[in-house]
């Protein structure tokens, strides 16, 4: 029988976390989970694209949108559930376990988030986030996304929008679960930007998609915001 998963990672300038995101994954090939690794490029001017090949994935280039750059690692899919993630999350030691459990499920499913750095802020932004999951089916990208091929499909796939990609496909979801394990994801923008600055400016944004906002404005003012940080 096939491997049933094909990892998911859309990257731009990932040449610094890209190895300890698909590290932290290997250990699916060993217990037979993972068919494939495609990297989905933006068009990276660093190491990126060498990383990937080194790594022996599928190498796709496109425009950066991360919801394009998704959909188009979805087209090239060729098992029949997907693991979605973020180039700077990692997965934790067993997690090949957990899902392997999930897969006789036909719900998509999410990891608890935590950061690669301590203390308060750490700890309160990841606990509203598993908070915000749990409560209104609301996980976002750095959670990491397990989904089915056909379901993804169902409900209309990734729209091509530079951000708010994963809420904008989480309200069309039907109720995820959420997996006993958490994935590790940087913490390196809050530490540089305050906990409380950026994790506001994010409720903003937020809260702007879900009253209507166009996504690529406010992909504009979010990298304005990161420019002047």
């Amino acid at each position: 029988m096939r491997a049933p998963i094909t990892i998911i990672i859309p990257t731009l300038n990932a040449a610094q976390s890209l190895p300890g995101c698909a590290a932290s994954v290997f250990e699916g090939l060993s217990t037979g989970l993972i068919r494939e690794l495609i990297v989905s490029d933006g068009g990276s001017s660093d190491a990126t694209a060498e990383i990937a090949e080194e790594l022996g994935a599928t190498f796709l280039v496109g425009e950066a949108s991360r919801g394009g750059q998704i959909g188009r690692a979805v087209e090239a899919a060729q098992s029949d559930w997907l693991l979605i993630l973020h180039a700077d999350t990692q997965l934790p030691a067993g997690w090949s376990e957990v899902v392997a459990d999930h897969l006789s499920q036909s719900t998509p499913a999410y990891f608890k988030l935590g950061f690669d750095k301590g203390g308060a802020g750490a700890k309160l932004t990841a606990a509203w986030a598993n908070l915000r999951s749990r409560l209104f089916n609301l996980p976002y990208g750095d959670q990491g996304l397990l989904i089915r091929r056909d379901m993804l499909a169902q409900v209309g796939g990734y729209r091509d929008i530079p951000l708010m990609e994963d809420v904008d496909l989480a309200r069309r979801l039907p109720r995820m679960t959420g997996l006993p394990i958490t994935a590790r994801t940087s913490a390196a923008r809050y530490v540089r930007e305050g906990w409380l600055r950026r994790g506001t400016r994010n409720l903003v944004l937020l809260l702007r998609f879900l009253t209507g906002a166009d996504p690529h404005v406010l992909a504009q003012a979010y990298r304005r915001s990161s420019r002047r940080s």
